[in-house]
Order: C-alpha cells, then structure tokens, then sequence
C-alpha cells in the first residue's frame, strides 16, 4: 500500500487548527516529522499529556504511514520566552 504524501504546511495547518493559538513549525519529509509546537494549552499538562493532545491530531495520518515518524517538541509560552532568553547568553 503506497503511503499518501503530506505537505508539510498541511500538518502544520492542522496543528495550529486543532490547537489555536499556538507557534508550529514543522521539518522533515518521506513520513519522517519533526514538530516545535508552542501553545497556551499546554499549560498544567504533563509532557505526555501535551504529545497525547498532537498525536490525537494526527491519528489518520498516522494510522495511514503518511506520518510514520514524528519527534515532537511541545513547550508553554513561559518555557519558550525561557529557553530564548537562555539562547541569547
């Protein structure tokens, strides 16, 4: 079964969808993703929880190999500010 093929701006329409107002950025090709996702609604959630929220976003594209790989990085607007202040040291 040949996998469909997916735009990377296709997924990142779809996550900034299904979680709005959030920063996505998206890298990879062939099935193989990686996301940054920065969102409020991450807020008082575990990181598990956070993933679980993105994976639930993607379950087709999952489920049909069009995603077959995906490294998620999700951060809270605090822990994102935190880490670029951190950068610019």
């Amino acid at each position: 079964m040949e996998r469909p093929i997916l735009n990377i701006k296709d997924i990142e329409r779809k996550l900034q969808q299904g979680i709005p107002d959030s920063r996505v950025e998206v890298v990879g090709e062939e099935a193989h993703y990686g996301a940054l996702i920065v969102s409020t609604a991450f807020e008082g959630k575990t990181r598990i929880e956070q993933h679980q929220m993105v994976y639930a976003l993607l379950q087709e594209e999952m489920a049909n190999q069009s995603v077959h790989a995906l490294s998620l990085r999700t951060l809270t607007p605090a822990e994102w500010e935190k880490e670029q202040g951190a950068q610019e040291r």
